[in-house]
């Protein structure tokens, strides 16, 4: 009997897009002719309890509760009839199916209000000059987040719409609280997401279900979704895999996790995944798997006998996301960050240019993992294949790069790829704030669709950059960001505090950095993270190396990968997590820049050590750059036409008619060049062809010609040399 696979996205991730994993999966499995089918549970949970039956059996569900509820709750209760009536309506709109419910909802008289609107005081201060539709995507995300707070109050503790039960699995070195709580009755979220599972097994009778867990927050629905089929459906097989048990569960020996799941795999696995489907048809034994964990006579074994390589990325697959509900997902606005926007707004393919990170050395990183350590890149022409298919089978033109760190020199090919098909998409990515993006790769990126990057920024200290292994400098990230701001290209920083040895005086420091890129326009949005030590990472590794100590106790029998660890030269870093936090959220609307760091604090911090003008300085150097014979001409500019008659060279861009002065034989001559210097032109342009070229047409001085009016004018409107 053939095996038919069940892919399942276990609650919870986002509710704009689907995590791609099973995507992933399903496009491997594809070209290895094996059924497979997906689903996302999470979102189908979500619209499962967010309709007008699912929230009468909410509201019926906490009456005997609702006397010793919260006075929120009580108000929410006492408005049931107007959520219930609306709901549908919320959805729809959110959906996209409603638009015209904008202009109701933004004018905040058609929802009902909780407690979460106490921070709406003013929607335009927050918000700027976003349109209708954007504020009332955001009211409408803060009234369903009001019908989350009544639940988690009175119905299920765990629930939240991007995790599920997640505490129990954070950090989780005993299996212990997972294991008791998955004991407990069905609750009103897991009753919902059951049923669900049970209609899908019943309509689809697969032989084995993969549940691919990202987060802390899917264990317990994996879980717990397990529990049922292993009770319900003791034929099916149950395996486990995904960023969870990669960095988690490397170690893992308690083997009650297996009254759960069959088999937990580790690393990219669509192999692991293949190997076991050979297993279950009895060709190979339990010790010939692949990076995978089994029950074996009762015991947990590591089974990594299988010699089958990995797949490479040009024979991974394209993703497939046929079979999720992908008009059903929500564009919600739940934070005013405008990174965390993307993340949360928009239906967004999600695709990488390359597995791994070609730098591989920051110091905090899991740096020793596959998925980090295991580089490889795509070819550009591959990629952008990709994309034209994705863009054809889900009817979406916008592309997430999930990449650790998209490598520039690919970045800059996929670019011209996507000009020279004339494809019109958007997309973003995960980046290095490498010193190759230069202003003119910059602007390559922006005209291909390319609308916001992200890259660490860190603890925006040189010390502490260089302790981390970053590669990068204040002063290279600063000019790098201003390219990116000059290309339209938005600019999100991740930013950290707490690293090893980092003192008050230096986090005051980066935070001085952070507020002058905001005030000098070179960052638009950032968020700061408490530093974490990981097992995985070279300070998790080699804590003396950092002068920091671990105080965690042996190797705990379920997940090991957070290290607690004590830091004896470093600052208290409680004292400063508000203040950071409640500055950066001000920088982000312009407000407050000229206010004293200290005044974010409510304790007592030192003073910046830091000049007020480091970041303008750095912007005001010299920017420069040498050319080299091997670098390549590009013309982004538009349509060239010369016209002898008032010798005028004609730039017809998308917006304006632009007219430089110039002579006959210039003309003429700049006409041909630009013409065939466009992307995809057969024939590419360098540096040298371009100077050999000048002076075969008889003209001198081509230095004199580089640097004068017509060629400055042309570099402005869209000559790169790249």
């Amino acid at each position: 009997m053939p095996q038919k696979i069940l892919l399942v996205n276990p609650p919870f991730t986002q509710l704009n897009t689907p995590y791609p994993a099973t995507a992933y999966l399903k496009g491997y499995l594809n070209t290895r002719r094996i059924d497979s089918i997906q689903i996302d549970l999470g979102i189908e949970t979500i619209l499962q309890i967010f309709s007008k039956p699912g929230l009468e059996r909410l509201f019926q569900s906490v009456e005997e509760k609702i006397a010793t509820g919260s006075r929120n709750s009580k108000r929410i209760y006492s408005l049931r009839f107007d959520y219930i009536n609306t709901i549908e309506s919320v959805i729809r709109f959110l959906q996209d199916e409603d638009p015209t419910l904008s202009f109701p909802i933004a004018e905040r008289k058609l929802l009902p209000e909780a407690s979460k609107f106490e921070q709406l005081e003013d929607v335009d201060w927050a918000f700027g000059t976003m349109g209708v539709r954007d504020k009332a995507r955001h009211v409408a995300t803060l009234y369903l987040e009001d019908i989350s707070d009544f639940i988690v109050e009175l119905a299920d503790p765990h629930f939240g719409f991007s995790r599920y039960a997640e505490r129990l699995a954070l950090s989780a070195n005993s299996f212990d609280e997972l294991y008791t709580e998955l004991h407990k009755p069905l609750n009103f979220v897991s009753e919902v997401m059951i049923a669900l599972l049970e209609e899908h097994i019943l309509k689809h009778q697969p032989t084995m279900v993969c549940f691919s867990v990202p987060f802390p927050g899917n264990v317990f629905a994996t879980l717990k979704c397990g529990q049922w089929l292993k009770l319900h459906h003791k034929e099916v097989r149950i395996i486990m895999g995904g960023g969870y048990p990669n960095t988690e569960l490397r170690s893992i020996s308690d083997m009650r996790v297996f009254e759960f799941v069959d088999f937990i795999c580790l690393d990219d696995g669509e192999v692991p995944l293949e190997i076991i489907l050979s297993h279950l048809d009895g060709i190979i034994e339990p010790r010939m798997l692949k990076r995978t964990f089994t029950l074996v006579n009762g015991e947990v074994i590591y089974c990594n006998g299988s010699l089958m390589p990995d797949v490479k990325q040009a024979f991974a697959g394209t993703p497939d996301y046929s079979g999720l509900p992908l008009k059903k997902y929500l564009s919600v606005i739940q934070l005013t960050n405008p990174m965390h926007r993307l993340w949360s707004d928009g239906r967004w393919n999600k695709l990488t240019m390359a597995h791994g990170c070609y730098w591989g050395k920051c110091t905090f990183c899991d740096i020793s993992l596959d998925y980090i350590k295991n580089y490889e890149a795509s070819s550009a022409q591959l990629i952008v294949d990709r994309m034209e298919t994705l863009i054809e089978q889900t009817g979406e033109s916008g592309f997430h790069f999930v990449d650790e760190a998209a490598p520039p020199a690919l970045m800059k090919a996929v670019a011209l790829e996507i000009l020279r098909r004339k494809l019109v998409v958007s997309w973003w990515t995960n980046i290095r704030f490498e010193k190759s993006f230069t202003a003119d790769l910059c602007r390559l990126l922006s005209a291909s669709g390319c609308i916001a990057i992200s890259g660490g920024l860190e603890v925006a200290s040189d010390r502490l950059l260089q302790l981390i292994a970053k590669g990068v400098t204040v002063e290279q990230v600063t000019r790098v960001n201003e390219n990116f701001k000059q290309a339209g290209i938005m600019v999100h920083a991740y930013l950290m505090y707490g690293f090893p040895t980092q003192t008050a005086q230096e986090t005051i420091d980066s935070l001085e950095v952070v507020r002058q890129m905001f005030e000098a326009d070179v960052l638009q949005s950032a968020f700061w993270h408490r530093f974490a030590m990981t097992a995985h990472s070279p300070v998790g590794m080699y804590p003396d190396q950092f002068n920091v100590k671990t105080i965690t106790e042996g190797i705990g029998a379920f997940a090991n990968n957070d290290l607690v660890h004590v830091d004896p030269t470093g600052t208290n870093h409680d004292l400063f997590q508000e203040g950071l936090k409640r500055s950066l959220y001000n920088f982000m609307h312009g407000v407050g820049l000229d206010f004293p760091l200290q005044q974010w604090f409510d304790e007592p911090v030192p003073k910046t050590s830091l000049p007020p003008d480091l970041i303008s300085g750095y912007l005001a150097m010299p920017s420069g750059r040498d050319m080299k014979d091997s670098d390549q001409l590009v013309w982004i500019g538009g349509a060239v036409a010369y016209q002898t008659g008032n010798a005028m060279l004609y730039i017809h861009s998308r917006q304006d008619t632009r007219k430089i002065p110039c002579s006959k034989e210039a003309g003429i001559w700049l006409e041909k060049i630009l013409s065939t210097s466009t992307p995809g032109h057969e024939q590419v342009l360098s540096f040298k062809a371009l100077r050999e070229d000048y002076s075969n047409a008889g003209f001198e001085d081509f230095t004199l010609f580089w640097y004068g009016n017509v060629m400055e004018s042309l570099k402005e409107i869209g000559l790169l040399v790249l």
